[in-house]
This record gives C-alpha cells, structure tokens and sequence, in this order.
C-alpha cells in the first residue's frame, strides 16, 4: 500500500487540492444561502482531504499516469475531484429534497 505519510508536499497538496474542489465548485452550482455555503464548503474539503489519495491514484489508473505524476501531484488532483464531487453531489442532493419537500408541504 502506498504511504502518504508525513511528506509535507504531499500534506500541502492534499489541503490546497480539497480547498480548490471546492472553489471551483462554486462556479457550477452556487449555495442560496451561508449555512448550504458553508456545510456544503466544509464537507468538500474534508472529503478532499479523506479520499484524495485513494480518488487520485484510481483517476492515475484510468489515466494511464501513474509513473508519469509525482506522488503531489496525484494528491492534488484526487483531493480537487474528490472535494468537487462532494459539493456537487451534496448540491444537487439538496435541491432535490428542498423540491421535494416543497410539493409535500405545499
């Protein structure tokens, strides 16, 4: 198993990579409010800093990259697709109840 231990490049790259998923998520589909900024914010990120690694070396497997990317920057890039995935997935997960919830209550 690959470690991803207590290399501080790969530490930074992993936070700069879950903070960036979820800044670039902002573009796509926007929060209507704080608390659904700020949930949906901090959820990408710790998605980003929990499954980086693994969504970065299976995105360097489907890729064809791995001997071609440092450790970093498969880091980086998982952490980004993870963080992303999470907010956008959460996004979605939350309009969709708030329609929902909306044709029940009205």
């Amino acid at each position: 198993m690959t470690d991803f231990g207590h290399d501080g490049g790969v530490t930074s790259a992993r936070v700069i990579g879950a903070i960036a998923g979820s800044a670039i998520s902002l573009v796509y589909l926007l929060p209507k409010h704080r608390r659904e900024a700020a949930v949906r914010f901090l959820t990408g990120v710790a998605c980003g800093l929990i499954f980086g690694g693994p969504t970065g070396l299976w995105g360097a497997g489907q890729l064809g990259l791995e001997g071609r990317l440092s450790t970093a920057e498969i880091m980086l890039a998982g952490a980004t697709l993870a963080s992303f995935t999470a907010w956008w997935g959460l996004g979605v997960l939350v309009r969709l109840t708030g329609r929902a919830g909306d044709k029940v209550g009205g």
